[in-house]
């Protein structure tokens, strides 16, 4: 029998332990973080039961328990086996301090694992009669340390596992995890100074708003209406785009118990419900004096825009944990735009989004270590990672392979109807996941089967639509395409297309979509409009006069059409192409004659005039900004010659001549003609580090691709490990500090800001589709796209450039203060861009490593760089991301990166091309990224929105040439040397 005595010191049994034992053992757990968020009257329960002990084997798989445990301190190992054989058992997670297991003791099923110490470890034991009593208690609140540190293992069989959430079947275990355990949780320290903020800023503003209320001859102290607040915040800040955002907003204080429902409600509602602030929960709180509610007042902006932010991730979590049935009104849209950007999903349907989207359950666990189900389990549900990452662990093997955010697993047992092939660990605390329940999975695919349509030619797939569950207006079935050949999916879309061209129906957005990328999978639609097989001249079928007739002008008006709609898309990029230009025309002549025969022709001609008339009208604005083309950055087009540095391996150089699209054969063969060079010569990529990247024959406008600081070498093949870095590659030696110091702040972002303008601006639409899918395929440059992703890269090691060249102390804050100036600045004017290359470039491990610098900037500078630094974490902001794209009045210039990143994600695996077949899916979102690009340039960047200073063009001219040290080991290396590492 292991040695057993009470925490206290002098051994107590819990009935004779005094006030102050119990005082002792209280001031001792709350010590540990897992007990810290603990409600005080649950903490004195435990230290009146629980005993203390010091032991090693705790129990075996197999044994009935009698007891929960929580480490408080050492560690154990969690140990499974398949066979009755205890000497087979695989370890397959350990567990810490602030871990608990033993919850079997709930509905006493066997352990279904042995817990073995790995060192001297300290547990705290609580008998099951006292355990089960303090459960129906304190359910919710404990739930974070017991929910379960190996979940299924310790529950019982699967089909009674607490994680299935079936309110009937166990009615005692928790609906949701400690994550909204808000009444019991200690808020964190930032978010409770917000909702002291907005509270103070409440009583300043509004103090009507927080009052006691009647309702129903009950009176509710102190507290709020979910709808007023809803109000109250909307009206603060533009930041809050919607009454939903700002719902997301009070929620994030709901979860973290700094707001909370009068009958603590977990979700936070727009309606007429009281809510109360944590500061008003104590009877005669004091009102805030002048000096709070100036404070409050100060750093109200940031607040509200520290929660809106984290807004959005809330307002999913809290949707996500309502039941299917109740979630209302825009629920199912939220859910639905969240999994268009989940990559284990990517490959689905619109239509099986959506039906996700009504059935997906919220499930989170806190601690690592969980399992989420055991191998040889039957499989009840598919899970997605939100949030988090888990090990996958087969017996006798260990763990196999790691799941990250994105990924997806146990699918295959639902599918196949057969045990799970591995267990599921949780790797690391708070993991967040989405989950589909066996007879929602099942009834999806069999509703995705029965509503799948699929063309075919000569027995290959050329066509899959699927029905949609809404029908059209004229009350005929609705089919959305899935996936097809160019032709087919534009067939099928002019057919279903209303002919009212102002009409937005599906199929006149699908239409839109397919436009707006046919550059990609169809680039002669020009010529396809004019095939005469089936579009503007096609021959009608046989059949009478009036029948062919009809045809004859059904074909032609569905052209029409789709040619408008394609003009409207590409309005601003038309006059670049001549041939277009020649197309609209000769269209607009057939069309002008075959009116004068066909009235129904008549409605498009002043349509088409329109178009042709624009187009010319900005050929010509062209021609007349001759003198504006010196002083503005000039788009790089495919046509365009540039002049080329190549140097040799002696470090000598040849300047040439070639097209920005010239390929690498292209180049290579210009610098043997230069130099009269008989030798087989290869072109090289050479880094400051000293790095060469061969580029291939067949890359294209190669130099484009040249990093920062980077040279573009032609050798031959036996001189290749010879090269060296010039020594201009290793950039500045000294910092400008003493130059741009002397700068406004605002006058610097604003020329920054000037310039990314300009060179976002020059960005063809096509360059994003072309970097997506690769433009060696298309033979197409993206030079433009190339330097404002060069740009980013640029300014952000400018930062770290100039604060590791700056040896005094002081002179290294006040830079700190300079760029997190610079940076608020380029927020106010919506310059994204350089707002988060500035911040990252302070998150850089050789700036973020000076201790001695950041702790003698001011708190002020502090409390503003955290703010910024939080919305660099995409996990947690990518929704708000998109939300301020789509919700900012342009012009924006955007964290272009971000919005790659989506496009790239969705093309993710060229699952966009199969067999000559369009997902189709796929292209819409990458349509909607381009769709967001043109939203932040829709409005022309205002000058006038900074009076420039009189030395202007000094800041212009250093805005534009940053030099930089872009080899990453000289940065830490000088970073060393001003702080040294602390021993």
């Amino acid at each position: 029998t292991p040695h057993r005595h009470q925490i206290h010191p002098q051994q107590s049994l819990p009935a004779e332990r005094s006030a102050e034992d119990v005082d002792i053992i209280l001031t001792r757990l709350k010590g540990f973080k897992a007990f810290q968020r603990f409600h005080p009257s649950l903490l004195l329960q435990i230290c009146s039961c629980a005993f203390y002990e010091y032991l090693g084997k705790v129990f075996r798989q197999g044994d009935i328990g009698t007891s929960w445990y929580a480490v408080l301190s050492g560690s154990l190992d969690v140990k499974v086996s398949e066979t009755a054989n205890h000497q087979d058992a695989v370890t397959i997670c350990t567990l810490g301090i602030g871990t608990a297991f033993g919850e079997s003791i709930l509905d006493n099923t066997p352990r279904h694992a042995t817990i073995v110490s790995r060192e001297t470890s300290e547990l705290l034991r609580i008998e099951q009669r006292e355990f089960k009593s303090l459960w129906e208690k304190y359910s919710q609140c404990m739930a974070g340390l017991l929910a379960p540190p190996y979940g299924a293992m310790e529950t019982g069989s699967n089909n009674d596992s607490e994680y299935n959430y079936n309110p009937q079947e166990r009615p005692h275990l928790p609906k949701y995890d400690a994550l909204f355990c808000s009444s019991m949780t200690v808020p964190s320290e930032k978010l409770q100074r917000g909702g002291k903020v907005m509270r103070n800023a409440i009583l300043s503003r509004a103090p009507h708003m927080i009052r006691d209320r009647k309702y129903h001859l009950k009176t509710y102290r102190q507290c709020c209406v979910g709808t007023e607040l809803v109000d109250w915040l909307v009206q603060q800040s533009p930041c809050v785009y919607t009454r939903s955002h700002a719902v997301g907003m009070w929620q994030v204080l709901l979860e973290e118990g700094v707001l909370n429902h009068v009958d603590q409600e977990l979700g936070f509602q727009d309606k007429y419900l009281f809510y109360r602030f944590l500061d008003d929960e104590e009877e005669h709180t004091p009102l805030p004096s002048k000096e709070e509610k100036r404070e409050s007042e100060e750093e109200l902006p940031e607040t509200i825009l520290f929660l809106a932010q984290m807004g959005p991730d809330a307002l999913l979590r809290m949707i996500l944990c309502k039941p299917p049935g109740q979630r209302t009104g825009d629920d199912p849209e939220i859910i639905y735009d969240e999994l268009l950007h989940i990559k284990a999903l990517s490959h689905l349907s619109d239509t099986v989004k959506r039906e996700l989207a009504s059935v997906l359950i919220f499930e989170s666990h806190a601690k690592a270590g969980t399992v989420l189900f055991n191998q040889g389990e039957e499989g009840t549900s598919w899970y997605i990672i939100q949030k988090g990452s888990v090990n996958v662990v087969i017996y006798g093997k260990g763990v196999v392979c790691t799941l990250h955010e994105g990924d997806d697993f146990g699918k295959l047992a639902l599918v196949t109807d057969s045990p799970r092939a591995a267990s599921i660990v949780l790797r690391e605390d708070n993991c967040h996941f989405l989950r589909v329940d066996k007879e929602d999975f099942n009834r999806i695919l069999r509703d995705v089967e029965a509503n799948t349509v699929r063309l075919k030619e000569h027995e290959q797939a050329v066509l899959v639509l699927e029905k949609s569950p809404r029908a059209s207006s004229l009350g005929n079935i609705r089919y959305t395409v899935l996936s097809g050949t160019p032709e087919k999916i534009l067939d099928h879309l002019l057919e279903t297309m209303r002919m009212d061209t102002h009409h937005s129906d599906p199929a006149t957005c699908s239409v839109n979509d397919f436009v707006l990328m046919h550059c990609v999978f169809m680039p002669n639609i020009v010529c396809y409009i004019f095939n005469p097989v089936c579009t503007y001249h096609a021959v009608a079928p046989p059949g009478s006069e009036q029948e062919r007739l009809e045809y004859a002008v059904t074909c032609k008006r569905r052209v029409l059409n789709l040619a408008l709609r394609w003009a409207a898309v590409h309005t601003h990029h038309l006059q670049e192409e001549p041939a277009a230009l020649i197309f609209l025309e000769e269209l607009y002549g057939s069309v002008s004659n075959d009116s004068r025969i066909l009235r129904a022709l008549k409605d498009f001609v002043p349509d088409l005039e329109k178009v042709v008339k624009l187009q010319y009208q900005k050929v010509l604005t062209q021609f007349s900004n001759g003198d504006e083309k010196l002083v503005k950055t000039q788009p790089i087009r495919n046509c365009d010659d540039i002049l080329l540095k190549v140097y040799c391996s002696d470090h000598t150089y040849t300047t040439i001549r070639v097209a920005v699209a010239a390929t690498g054969s292209e180049v290579t063969s210009a610098v043997a003609d230069k130099l009269a060079s008989n030798d087989d010569l290869i072109l090289v990529h050479l880094s400051s580090a000293g790095e060469k990247q061969m580029l291939k024959p067949n890359d294209v406008s190669v130099f484009s691709s040249l990093s920062i600081n980077g040279r573009m070498f032609a050798c031959p093949r036996d001189q290749l490990n010879a090269l060296t870095p010039l020594p201009d590659q290793e950039g500045p030696s000294a910092g400008s500090m003493s130059s741009f110091q002397l700068m406004s702040s605002k006058d610097l972002a604003y020329q920054m800001t000037l310039y990314d303008w300009e060179l976002f601006s020059c960005v063809h639409e096509h360059e994003l589709l072309y970097h997506t899918f690769g433009r060696q395929s298309f033979r197409r440059t993206t030079a433009n796209l190339d330097l404002f992703l060069r740009r980013f890269n640029q300014v952000q090691l400018w930062v770290v450039t100039e604060v590791c060249l700056c040896g005094q102390l002081s002179k290294r804050v006040q830079l700190l203060k300079k760029f997190i100036k610079i940076a608020a600045h380029c927020r106010e004017f919506k310059n994204l861009n350089s707002f988060f290359a500035i911040i990252m470039g302070m998150s850089n491990p050789a700036v973020s490593r000076l201790t001695q610098t950041w702790e003698k900037l001011p708190s002020k500078f502090k409390k503003f760089y955290a703010e910024f630094e939080s919305m660099m974490d995409p996990s947690r902001n990518h929704r708000a991301y998109r939300l301020t794209v789509t919700k900012i009045e342009p012009p924006i210039i955007p964290f272009m990166p971000l919005l790659l990143k989506d496009m790239t994600f969705s093309h993710e695996g060229n699952k966009t091309f199969i067999d000559n077949m369009v997902n189709f899916e796929k292209m819409r979102v990458i349509a909607n990224t381009i769709r967001a690009v043109r939203h932040c340039r829709s409005q022309p960047f205002n000058p006038e929105v900074c009076q420039p200073n009189k030395n202007h063009a000094e800041v212009r001219g250093y805005v534009r040439k940053l030099c930089v040290i872009d080899k990453q080991r000289t940065l830490t290396t000088l970073s060393y040397r001003l702080e040294p590492r602390r021993t």
